[in-house]
């Protein structure tokens, strides 16, 4: 039996992909250069006349890269011309012995070819390294149309093993073929789903507590005596809302207490603290998780800045290195940009609250009596369903921003590029998601004055007050609607987008078919032998793969940014929303299968890029889980009922003296965090009118309560409150202090790599001092 339950284990593991694969594939090198390949595809548009400025810089990009050797197959194809490079072997010698004397690169000497994957890699700097004689480079030839598009193949044979074993729906009850991918699509995009994986996997947990926690709040709806006084109280409340608002009683909320109960309980605070320890634990495990497989692939000790200089010189031998520069003015004109425009983020956030506010006016003047009476849960809903209509319109501005500003600051290399592009396109798309939700959480329900003193709107509107159940079941409202709209909408697009182009585009293959005919079953059976294709069947594939949709530099940052934007909802709210992890989960197991189905058979073969961690990508993770010890604990502190509900059982309640045995604790708390308005004071009349102090049975009232901690005689924040304040910041200081303390000792005690890689790449290390010694000739 225990023997089952570690097979188990190891299957699930092998499922996300977080184990290396069975069989000797894992050991294998990457598929070698065939003759019959190409290194890359440039197409363009047919230029009848040969006198164009277009057809002379096409005509010279392609002479240039004829005088670094490159065999160039020309075919013309109706109104495009298609461009087959293949690079010569002698480049690739180059950069294999420059990585043989290289002190942070390595190469494995037991190589007779250089993969395809590293041939593509090197030509694709080439090409966008090769400039024509008025100083263009290859991207701005085609921002001018003089290239149309350029990409490298598919390779038909490893694309169908990909396709059998890893790109398809049926196949997520298998593992990831982590090396296969690694071997087609480089370390950068192995490791993206290595990652993926493993988060995946680490949700397992997380999810399941979050279900006990719901469930242990649903275990408490008939037996929970706040909800019973909520549902049995006839205590009239203050209306929410000017004009047609009337009062209403307590026990209206009902439903809404009892949903409230699923997310804001006692277990709610363990459940926010294994979180905050949790992502610190998922760091860790993850360094060393990646460190057994940048082990075997012989990259741990690559350096990009190294390899960068490398195809530096294979390109041009003469070059020249770009310095650093630092210019302190450009740096502070984009430190103001970035604030700028996170101000206009914020601004944003403003502009939805002011919706909302007019939005339950509106439903609360409505015709619709079911709008009326809930006009502000509809507001909010309405409020989160806008908020993702602006996110989704702001990550377009917010990429142009973040593009301009890494333009702005001129970076030394496209690797510096992406990490300063990353960060400011994470920070902006940040407070995109959050702003709305830090209002809610911590601002909502605090700032809109009390009956005779609310808060306005240019002095017209009222301030949103928070839901009758609870500040909480506000955010939960929240969370809910933008992370369901966002991965399910976002995933529907990501799938179907692509899909549609591929089966709009595929009747033009289907006439080259057609037109390969027998030569390419002849070439079929020739290809063992070295013969070429014929031009019909080359421009077969080359189209085939023209057709399908564009990808650049960063198609995986977009995966990426998708994938943390997601833990951020994971672990930086989920104090008020448990059943989070458990979204992701779902979400994530559909992800891997749906980007691997796209990546292989829906979009343009990615250049296969060298790298050995995830970059920059680790620096923000561990940023959100600081943020996610804080969030959480102002959510609990300052948020949830927690501590309300501490201080009433212990100070208020009938248990305060330890006196009381035959009545429960919590016994009459939902009448003590009520105040009273009354009518006979002038300013409460002022605030209400005689048709809002009436119910819906046509029954005058003369005072109704509202939620605060408020004298009833002149308004004035009572003692009750100021001793709530203090436990609160008590409470999120002890609560971070502890939490902190936690992920300091769980970074602590997980090594950032398992014992066996340090040993291996010790002794690596040794073999090859060893190797170098034996060919020294003194």
């Amino acid at each position: 039996m225990r023997g089952h339950k570690r097979q188990s284990s190891f299957e699930l593991l092998e499922l996300f992909g977080v184990v290396k694969e069975n069989g000797s594939e894992q050991n294998s090198p990457p598929p070698l250069h065939t003759p019959l390949s190409y290194d890359y595809v440039l197409v363009a548009k047919t230029i009848g006349d040969q006198h164009t400025a277009a057809y002379m810089k096409q005509t010279e990009f392609i002479e240039e890269l004829k005088k670094k050797k490159m065999k160039i197959t020309k075919i013309i194809d109706d109104d495009r011309v298609f461009y087959g490079i293949r690079a010569p072997q002698e480049i690739f010698e180059k950069y294999r012995y420059l990585l043989k004397v290289s002190d942070a690169c390595n190469w494995s000497s037991g190589r007779d070819r250089v993969p395809l994957s590293t041939r593509i890699r090197i030509v694709h700097f080439i090409l966008n390294h090769t400039p024509i004689q008025s100083g263009e480079f290859l991207h701005h030839l085609i921002k001018t149309k003089v290239f149309d598009a350029k990409f490298c193949l598919h390779e038909k044979k490893k694309q169908k093993e990909l396709k059998q074993n890893w790109a398809r729906w049926t196949a997520c009850l298998q593992g990831q073929p982590i090396t296969a991918v690694r071997n087609y699509f480089g370390e950068k995009v192995a490791l993206y789903y290595l990652w993926l994986g493993w988060y995946t996997y680490l949700l397992i947990p997380p999810a399941i507590i979050g279900v006990i926690v719901f469930l242990y709040g649903l275990a408490f709806f008939n037996s929970s005596p706040l909800i019973k006084e909520v549902c049995e109280a006839d205590t009239i409340m203050c209306p929410l809302c000017d004009k047609r608002c009337k009062v209403w009683q307590l026990s209206d909320t009902c439903t809404y207490a009892k949903v409230s109960q699923l997310f804001d309980n006692n277990g709610t605070v363990l459940f926010a603290m294994f979180m905050a320890v949790w992502a610190t634990l998922f760091l860790e495990f993850w360094k060393r998780h990646r460190a057994s497989y940048v082990c075997e692939w012989k990259v741990s000790d690559w350096c990009e800045e190294e390899e960068e200089l490398i195809l530096e010189i294979v390109n041009n031998p003469t070059c020249e290195p770009k310095k650093y520069k630092h210019s302190y003015l450009r740096t502070t004109l984009v430190l103001i940009c970035v604030t700028a425009m996170i101000l206009v983020i914020i601004g944003l956030t403003h502009a939805l609250v002011v919706f909302r506010v007019i939005a339950a006016v509106l439903l609360a003047e409505g015709s619709w009596e079911f709008l009326s009476t809930h006009s502000n849960s509809g507001a909010m809903m309405l409020g989160a369903v806008l908020h993702y209509l602006v996110i989704t319109f702001m990550t377009r501005i917010n990429r142009i921003v973040a593009m301009k500003l890494c333009q702005l600051e001129e970076t030394r290399s496209f690797t510096t590029t992406e990490k300063s592009f990353t960060v400011k396109m994470f920070t902006f798309q940040f407070f995109t998601y959050f702003s709305s939700l830090f209002y809610v959480a911590f601002f909502l329900g605090r700032i809109n004055g009390h009956p005779g003193g609310y808060v306005r709107i240019a002095g017209k509107w009222r301030l949103e007050e928070c839901h009758p159940s609870g500040c909480l079941t506000d955010l939960f409202i929240q969370m809910a609607i933008i992370m369901v709209l966002k991965q399910t909408i976002s995933n529907v697009f990501e799938f179907t987008g692509p899909w549609f182009c591929r089966w709009f585009k595929k009747k033009r293959t289907r006439r080259l078919e057609r037109r390969c005919g027998n030569c390419y079953l002849k070439n079929d059976l020739e290809e063992s032998k070295g013969a070429e294709l014929c031009d019909n069947c080359k421009l077969r594939d080359w189209e085939s793969n023209y057709r399908l949709n564009d990808v650049n530099s960063f198609s995986l940052f977009n995966e990426f940014l998708e994938i943390v934007i997601q833990f951020s909802f994971t672990t930086i709210f989920v104090a008020a929303f448990p059943l989070a992890p458990l979204l992701a989960l779902i979400n994530n197991v559909i992800e891997i299968r749906l980007d691997a189905i796209k990546m292989v058979t829906l979009e343009r073969r990615l250049v296969p890029k060298k790298t050995n961690d995830i970059g920059v990508w680790i620096d923000v993770l561990e940023a959100i889980g600081v943020l996610a010890v804080i969030a959480n604990g102002l959510v609990i502190g300052v948020s949830s009922n927690f501590v309300p509900r501490l201080v009433y059982h212990y100070y208020f309640g009938p248990c305060a003296n330890s006196t009381a045995t035959d009545i429960d604790c919590m016994a009459g708390y939902i009448n003590n965090t009520l105040s009273i308005a009354r009518m006979d004071d002038q300013i409460t009349r002022n605030e209400f009118s005689a048709f809002q102090m009436t119910t819906h049975d046509g029954l005058n009232v003369t005072s109704c309560s509202y939620k605060d901690y408020r004298s009833t005689e002149d308004y004035s924040l009572t003692p009750q409150f100021w001793l709530i304040l203090a436990v609160r910041f008590a409470f999120v200081i002890l609560f971070e202090h502890v939490v902190v303390i936690c992920k300091f000792i769980a970074a602590w005690f997980v090594p950032g790599a398992p014992l066996q890689v340090k040993n291996d790449r010790l002794f690596d290390k040794l073999n090859r001092l060893k190797e170098e010694l034996r060919s020294y000739v003194p």
